[in-house]
């Protein structure tokens, strides 16, 4: 059905006037934006109140502003600003404004989902670019009744409940990771507790005999167990920068792959605007389980599970053909917050570390059949982590898929929803 765009609307990307199956309507009639108020970090007092600013959570405090449900929208900033939704009462700062709904004609999930898809970023205006109320009120919407709202918000609920709860078990598994690690190559706890006479706290007697009873001198680090060493972090792994992948850039019509930068690695998604080669060097070709560690800017350290992608420069690739996976994962991890330190010192290394802080930063190596018995369990967390991050790529890819068809008409909940449980 075609619909008349009313006179002085906006209409948003993504639909298609002559194609929507629900009337555009003006958001003024069903929303309105609230500006939110400051608070700096200095006054917030500890609670479990989030506080949202243009593109996000960026903090605590004990005190709400709104009630929930809640739909934030970031309002300036040079950046992306974000769509977020919180379902407990939050606090939203001067950067961002929160939606006041007339819930009669619009769920506040479906008016998430539907600003989120829309997006803010091409209605900022100004000399310091921001979104202008009046400009996102005059937009249309195409506008369901309010039960067919919520039957597209089941539908896509279903997938971000399920991609929440993969997440969950993500950060647990993580969790899980790094105590274990601790306690046998940084703590020592086996071998303190055979030192005291008392057996190792949840280890079967065969993987407590791997430890020994007693500590050596290591020169770089200290009391370490007897027998084992000590290694530089990059004889540990091998750390590959990327390339400056605009001397790579393809040919039209050429295989390309989407260049991945520290932004990339933030949000865990390819780019879609910058290509390199396909053809590069294989070591700075990325792939699901890489671990990758940014050493410059925000330095952190992921396990990339956005596909494919060309490695650009200020990024490590990380390698070991004698260690296994979690094991340098791990140690670098361990280091990265002296890393974090460093970088932080700017007057000394302008925001990034050196190669010879890699060598200065000391891992303690045991013999083989104590990796292999972490590995047991450690390389199992691993891999369930990356299946999890891998299902909630595909779940997510759907769930944007089936968005703009829900959300104009074109697929109704039924239809979709059966795709969803093909999946679930």
């Amino acid at each position: 059905m075609a619909y008349e765009l009313p006179a002085g609307a906006i209409y948003p990307a993504g639909f298609d006037i002559d194609e929507v199956s629900y009337p555009p309507t003006f958001v003024r009639e069903f929303a309105q934006l609230n500006y939110g108020k400051a608070l700096q970090e200095r006054v917030r007092r500890p609670g479990a109140v989030p506080v949202y600013g243009t593109n996000g959570q960026c903090g605590w405090h004990d005190t709400p502003l709104a009630k929930p449900p809640g739909v934030i929208l970031g309002r300036k900033g040079q950046g992306h600003l974000g769509v977020k939704w919180c379902e407990k009462p939050f606090w939203v700062i001067d950067t961002a404004y929160y939606a006041s709904l007339d819930q009669e004609q619009a769920d506040p999930r479906w008016f998430y989902y539907i600003t989120k898809f829309v997006g803010l970023d091409e209605l900022k205006t100004g000399e310091k670019p921001g979104l202008n109320r009046d400009t996102f009120l005059s937009q249309v919407f195409p506008l369901p009744t309010v039960e067919e709202q919520r039957d597209i918000v089941e539908v896509l609920t279903a997938l971000d409940d399920k991609i929440e709860l993969n997440s969950q078990i993500n950060h647990t598994l993580e969790e899980m990771a790094s105590a274990l690690f601790k306690s046998w190559f940084v703590d020592f706890d086996p071998v303190v507790a055979k030192a005291d006479g008392r057996a190792p706290f949840g280890l079967d007697p065969r993987t407590a005999a791997l430890f020994p009873s007693t500590f050596q001198v290591d020169p770089h680090w200290g009391d370490i167990p007897t027998g084992w060493k000590t290694m530089p972090l990059d004889a540990v792994a091998n750390f590959k920068n990327g390339l400056a992948l605009q001397k790579y850039r393809p040919d039209v019509g050429a295989p390309r792959l989407p260049v991945i930068k520290i932004a990339q690695l933030r949000t865990g998604q390819p780019g879609t605007k910058e290509w390199a080669r396909a053809d590069i060097n294989p070591a700075c070709v990325l792939g699901n389980g890489d671990i990758v560690f940014s050493w410059s800017g925000s330095l952190t350290v992921v396990v990339w599970c956005g596909g494919p992608g060309a490695l650009n420069q200020h990024l490590f690739k990380v390698t070991s053909a004698r260690f296994p996976k979690w094991f340098y994962h791990q140690w670098t991890l361990h280091h990265l917050p002296e890393f974090q330190a460093i970088a932080a010192d700017k007057a000394t290394t302008m925001g990034h570390i050196r190669r010879y802080h890699l060598t200065e930063a000391r891992c303690v190596v045991p013999p083989d059949p104590v990796i292999e018995a972490a590995g047991t369990q450690l390389e199992a967390w691993m891999d369930l982590f990356i299946h999890n991050e891998l299902e909630s790529q595909t779940l997510a890819s759907l769930r944007d898929a089936l968005l703009p068809k829900l959300l104009s008409g074109d697929l109704r909940p039924k239809q979709a929803a059966l795709a969803v449980e093909a999946v679930l």
